[in-house]
């Protein structure tokens, strides 16, 4: 699992890349820091290369959500694959996050 944060203008981008499963959570956990100091920007977690989430990696995102909804800041879910799409639908996430 690969994450590469960067930041343009007023927009933190998180790219996931690979499969963002338990053995690959606590390093992507420690990655993603960085998003959570955004306060006020917009946040895209860009999933373009993502393969694959499990509920580990979803808690990372409602984790993401929660830590930028306290600074101010707006997170958007973008270029998820249609299997993620589906995880998303069948947990709720679908309504939690704007998805593009």
């Amino acid at each position: 699992m690969k994450t590469e944060i960067t930041t343009i203008g007023n927009q933190v981008i998180a790219s996931f890349e690979g499969r963002l499963d338990t053995a690959a959570a606590m390093q992507t956990t420690e990655d993603v820091k960085p998003l959570l100091e955004a306060a006020g920007k917009e946040i895209v977690l860009d999933c373009t290369n993502l393969e694959y989430i499990s509920s580990s990696g979803l808690r990372i995102f409602l984790a993401i959500r929660k830590e930028a909804a306290a600074n101010g800041s707006k997170v958007v879910v973008a270029n998820i694959n249609e299997d993620i799409r589906q995880v998303f639908v069948m947990t709720g996430f679908v309504s939690l996050f704007d998805i593009k």
